[in-house]
């Protein structure tokens, strides 16, 4: 099971504060684990034009200034990820992660969404989700998480906090019927 490029949707039951009610798009998975961002979570008054003031980056594009800084996960909180359209590769190095997807971790990808060269769709993160080998097939076994396939629609045009509930009406569930509770057949 490679699940790179997909969703996971967080069930009521994660028992994770930081996982509730999260949406993440998974930048890889195989053997020796899975990466992953939240794509649902800003941080806390925290916008584009703040980080490009404390890196010095010059903002030509006001409007760019207002994007949102998401909450990616637990790990490495201080590093930046944007996860963006296909339409822009880095000068140094954008992953393609999946059609419609890629990832970049590079400095140029903010000077470029400064000065309105960036990608046509992006979601900055601070910090990443990440899982031990078998740690995340562990945690979708326990029903922990749904999968499901990554929309772009929903990942860069839905309101964050609304992009949990859409996620699980894609998949024609309902979020009033989850149980927080969860049994085995």
């Amino acid at each position: 099971m490679n699940l790179t490029g997909k969703l996971l949707i967080a069930m009521p039951n994660m028992g994770d504060v930081r996982f509730e009610h999260s949406v993440v798009f998974l930048c890889s998975h195989g053997a020796e684990g899975a990466m992953g961002l939240i794509v649902n979570k800003p941080a806390a008054d925290l916008v584009l034009s703040d980080l490009l003031k404390q890196l010095d980056i010059g903002l030509q594009r006001p409007d760019r200034g207002r994007m949102p800084i998401h909450f990616g996960g637990p790990v490495e909180t201080s590093r930046g990820f944007v996860l963006h359209s296909t339409d822009y590769d880095a000068n140094l190095h954008s992953m393609k992660v999946s059609d419609g997807f890629s990832m970049t971790a590079t400095l140029d990808v903010l000077e470029d969404l400064a000065s309105g060269q960036g990608p046509d769709s992006a979601l900055l993160m601070l910090g990443y989700a990440g899982w031990g080998p078998g740690q995340l097939e562990s945690e979708i076994a326990m029903n922990g998480w749904l999968t499901a396939d990554a929309d772009p629609d929903l990942i860069f045009r839905s309101p964050d906090g609304q992009k949990w509930e859409v996620a699980l009406q894609q998949l024609g569930i309902s979020p009033l019927a989850l149980s927080a509770s969860a049994g085995h057949a």
